[in-house]
């Protein structure tokens, strides 16, 4: 009998000692988005796509958004109605690089962010259309973008942000 109970108080012992490394872990994670956020030196990696009307499209490929600071380096795909074709048909998806924008973040209620990127202006003409950009991001890392454009359909991502890569 006195072993029996000994071997539920060491069971209890390593579920309590399970729980809280699971817990630090977690607060380690939110420390690390934290950082990420803050120092604007991020890459949002997209996994899905919801076009604003239709069904969600699992992506294949490597698309990203990367913040360096000053920098912003779009690369994402676009489903969704178009109001003004391009001029050049390879240059259907979103891209963009700039150092136009501005950049707002608010930790929200969950303890996640919400980030704004508001792109300043069109320059040069044409190329690109894109106006704002909304991240929400968990304290898990795990996001959902929103892009707004000035001639197509809004469309929306979820994916996860990570530290930049480095080259």
């Amino acid at each position: 009998m006195l072993l029996f109970g000994a071997a539920i108080m060491l069971s209890a012992g390593n579920i309590a000692l399970g729980q809280s490394t699971r817990a630090e872990k977690k607060a380690a994670k939110a420390a690390e988005i934290k950082n990420l956020i803050l120092s604007k030196k991020y890459t949002f990696k997209a996994s899905l796509a919801y076009p604003l009307s239709g069904s969600s499209i699992p992506l294949t490929s490597s698309y990203d958004v990367k913040l360096s600071n000053d920098s912003l380096n779009i690369y994402l795909p676009y489903y969704g109605r178009a109001f003004v074709a391009p001029m050049d048909p390879t240059k259907g998806g979103i891209m963009l690089e700039t150092t136009r924008f501005t950049y707002k973040t608010e930790q929200n209620k969950k303890g996640g962010w919400d980030i704004s990127i508001d792109l300043l202006d069109n320059y040069p003409p044409g190329a690109s259309d894109v106006r704002q950009l909304r991240l929400n991001v968990s304290q898990d890392g795990y996001a959902n973008l929103r892009v707004t454009c000035l001639n197509r359909q809004a469309i929306s991502f979820n994916g996860f942000i990570s530290a930049p890569d480095k080259k």
